[in-house]
């Protein structure tokens, strides 16, 4: 991987050394305020889960109890402010976020979902909210950026599934120099869960958190249909990660096109090993053909090894691969799965931004204590964005899913998943 991904820059730079901006963005900034933004995000969120295979709300502290249902509805608020950079060789910035979410509906008995965080008595928190802020340095086309941030790394990136998202705190570096050719690294030594809002509760109030994680990658645009990247992550006391990806489009014509997908990651525990004993290798390869307001998709994923494919102290949206749906990632020691999936846009036929996807996925082979296991999931998705008026880019979505599978398996649970999901994204600045 070190190998592919080092004639993969060599590449990118002997291929576009002519083809440099005339004008960096550095060079066209506008001014600190001249270029700011702000963003309102509002999300309403109700998501209950009916486990089909007896209780997995396991909390016995305080009022809480066990029991085989969840059933929780929110209301969170995501702000983000962005400065512009101040002119000069360097420019100089800081972006801002707040998040803020209130319980809606919930109990000791129907929590779970990670959705809230709990108090002391295992009941789900009433209100939660953080703040946060970055500092950030842009010279010619290259951003350093210091503080609490959004990231989306292959092998570093924050989850945004439920009320609120994922907060890193660090050191981002990305640089643009080269046209098609984009360079990341950096040093992050905390992850805000999304339901505990404290410094460093990826894993919980009462777990070891993020002790530090390393990252660098590279992506290239090789043509305009054509783009491949390679990132590698080191988390102290976890794992190490290497990743690939290659992504190419042909089209056909005006209507069609056919698209391929492959992503690929290689894992090993290292340390203190707090997430096991970690040896895994797990790749999925997705093809996609869209013909006007349709496009069917097939994908196959694979995973080998020792182990699982392991996540979530990097970020609970760290599983870029394509059977990671809406309930399980088939990701489990050796699984093989399967994927049919169905989108339709209903623009075509006189309603825009209406909706609908469906996918089955079926897997077997999965390596459990007692022998083998197999799982297979349906989902189902409506989803409808207003186009005009007021209210405009209000959307509803609804989202459905059926997971089963053996009792062996224990890194997965047979339960119905479904969600009512309300948005509305507002620009202020």
């Amino acid at each position: 991987m070190r190998v592919m991904k080092w004639s993969m820059i060599a590449l990118a730079v002997s291929a576009s050394v002519s083809q440099f901006a005339v004008a960096s963005s550095q060079e066209e900034s506008k001014g600190f305020f001249e270029d700011q933004s702000l963003t309102v995000k509002s999300r309403m969120l109700y998501m209950n889960r009916d486990f089909k295979k007896g209780a997995s709300n396991n909390q016995n502290i305080g009022k809480a109890r066990s029991t085989g249902y969840r059933e929780e509805t929110g209301l969170g608020v995501q702000a983000v402010y962005e400065s512009g950079f101040t002119q000069g060789t360097v420019g100089v910035g800081v972006d801002a976020l707040f998040n803020g979410q209130v319980k809606l509906d919930s109990g000791p008995g129907r929590t779970g979902n990670g959705i809230f965080g709990t108090g002391d008595d295992g009941s789900p928190e009433d209100t939660q909210s953080e703040v946060g802020g970055a500092i950030k340095f842009r010279l010619s086309d290259t951003v350093l950026k210091y503080g609490n941030q959004y990231t989306t790394s292959p092998v570093f990136s924050t989850d945004d599934s439920r009320l609120n998202p994922e907060v890193a705190t660090g050191t981002l570096i990305t640089s643009k120099e080269i046209k098609g050719l984009e360079l990341t690294a950096g040093r992050f030594t905390a992850m805000n869960a999304q339901n505990y809002t404290g410094r460093d509760s990826i894993n919980g109030r009462h777990s070891p958190g993020l002790p530090s994680a390393n990252i660098a990658g590279a992506t290239y645009q090789f043509t305009d249909n054509l783009v491949a990247g390679v990132a590698a992550s080191d988390i102290e006391d976890y794992f190490k990660k290497k990743y690939l990806n290659v992504n190419y489009t042909l089209p056909i014509n005006e209507d069609q096109s056919l698209n391929f997908d492959f992503n690929g990651y290689d894992s090993k525990s290292q340390g203190q090993e707090l997430s096991g004993d970690i040896d895994n290798r797990i790749w999925s390869l997705a093809a996609a053909y869209s013909l006007g307001a349709h496009k069917f998709t097939l994908a196959h994923q694979r995973s080998s090894g020792d182990s699982g494919y392991a996540y979530g102290v990097d970020g609970g949206g760290t599983v870029y691969v394509a059977n990671s749906v809406q309930y399980s990632d088939f990701n489990s020691e050796d699984e093989v799965s399967w994927q049919a999936r169905y989108d339709l846009n209903m623009k075509s036929y006189g309603i825009p931004g209406l909706s609908f996807m469906t996918r089955y996925i079926t897997s077997d082979n999965i390596t459990t204590a007692t022998g083998e296991a197999k799982a297979h999931e349906w989902d189902f998705e409506s989803k409808y964005v207003l186009q005009s008026g007021p209210a405009k880019d209000l959307s509803f979505r609804l989202r459905s899913a059926i997971y089963r599978t053996d009792r062996s398996n224990t890194d997965y649970t047979s339960n119905n998943d479904f969600r009512v999901i309300v948005e509305y994204p507002l620009s202020i600045l």
